[in-house]
């Protein structure tokens, strides 16, 4: 099994990334071919090595030659909308989800980078359309779907799909502080669609008062991961350095990437921390409360279990299963939300499928699917019930009908 692990310290963005994946080796010429081949604009790729900080890498420039003027890319601006932006520097098109979905289709590149690509762009577009209050199809990547931007993301992909990895994973993703300035006026820092696209992913804090993961940068990550970490016993096999252009002031604009095997090839398998504790004085309600939060606060699993304890009194079992970052945590609500004076503990092994969200089409709107895969394998797909939920609800129709619609969908 092998697993490309983003570590990430200055940030990440669309150029980062693709820096990090050709400093990893994949070939400038794959990612240029594909580049040419989507029928716009000459878009031209210029990877240099450099020292950053004592660190060795790539950084990378995009370089597009419009109507006689070159623009040269570097970081990505951090605003996008649905509204029209002119620029009197230099003007490129306005494009909206269907035409960079033409744009994509028609490249010379293989199916699984294309769709790759195509997912990314609708989830940043779902993204943008949900910060601004409208629709998907509303919304003109005056900046994301400038060719630069549209170079980065089906450059990664490509590049994502030549190293042939079975699977994604990255750690906290650092975040900077205070206000930036966007094309619509000062936002708070990270910018709000960067926000959506890493809701639920871990993120660190940082004191930098930059931008440091941009909207593309998320977008690019968030799709792709499709593990929580990497299995315990992973080699790293092959390491990549990508820098930004910009100068930090704590830190290095670096991300790495590091090309993993593992022997789980079935599937991953960690170490999970399993708290146990009986319940016999505690009421149904608060047991139910602290199972939420319990969840919302980062356990991998919380489920209750109807026992007999001493003098054959009925009392719930409370078992929880988290990592070892957040035991503390869990313990702490378990003793504040609860009347128990003891919790037991103990490490398990547990092995699951290597898992990936995709989102399917069905008469009810798009749901999201949770697709399990062994071996390569996909051996399981199941609807997200929450999107069920919400689309039986708008419709008006039975929850089982959506759910059944989107098995089918998935399948």
């Amino acid at each position: 099994m092998k697993i490309l692990q983003f570590d990430s310290v200055g940030g990440a963005s669309g150029d980062m990334i693709l820096a990090t994946l050709i400093d990893l080796g994949v070939p400038e010429k794959i990612i240029q071919d594909a580049i040419s081949s989507l029928c716009v604009e000459d878009v031209h790729l210029h990877p240099e090595k450099v020292i950053v900080d004592g660190i060795s890498g790539t950084r990378v420039e995009i370089h597009v030659h419009d109507s006689g003027r070159d623009h040269h890319h570097h970081d990505h601006p951090h605003a996008h909308s649905h509204h029209p932006v002119t620029s009197s520097s230099h003007s490129l098109p306005h494009r909206n989800l269907h035409d960079i979905e033409h744009i994509i289709r028609d490249g010379k590149i293989s199916s699984a980078a294309q769709e790759m690509a195509l997912k990314v762009f609708r989830r940043l577009g779902e993204a943008e359309a949900k910060v601004h209050g409208t629709t998907i199809d509303q919304i003109h990547f005056h900046e994301v779907g400038a060719l630069d931007s549209i170079a980065d993301i089906v450059g990664s992909c490509v590049a994502l799909d030549h190293l042939g990895v079975d699977a994604v994973t990255f750690g906290p993703l650092p975040q900077g502080r205070g206000t930036i300035k966007c094309q619509h006026g000062t936002y708070p820092n990270p910018p709000p669609a960067t926000v959506l696209l890493l809701q639920n992913l871990p993120v660190e804090q940082t004191e930098e008062p930059f931008e440091l993961v941009t909207p593309t940068g998320a977008a690019l990550l968030s799709t792709w991961r499709s593990l929580d970490r990497a299995p315990t016993g992973s080699r790293p096999v092959k390491t990549g350095y990508g820098f930004g252009t910009r100068k930090l002031s704590q830190r290095t604009n670096c991300l790495r990437a590091v090309l993993l095997e593992s022997d789980s090839a079935a599937g991953e398998t960690d170490t999970v921390i399993v708290l146990e504790t009986n319940l016999d004085d505690t009421t149904p309600e608060i047991i139910g409360a602290l199972c939420e939060r319990l969840m919302t606060e980062g356990a991998l699993d919380v489920f209750t279990t109807p026992v007999f304890m001493k003098k054959q009194r009925p009392a719930t079992l409370l078992t929880v299963l988290t990592s070892r970052d957040a035991r503390e945590k869990m313990l702490d609500l378990i003793f504040r939300e609860s009347t128990t004076f003891g919790v037991r503990e103990y490490e398990a092994k547990r092995t699951i499928l290597v898992r990936e969200i995709q989102s399917v089409k069905t008469p009810f709107g798009d749901i999201r699917v949770k697709i399990g895969r062994r071996a390569g394998n996909i051996v399981t797909r199941s609807p997200e019930m929450d999107d069920c939920v919400a689309a039986a609800k708008r419709h008006n129709v039975a929850v089982r009908e959506v759910y059944l619609a989107s098995s089918a969908a998935a399948h």
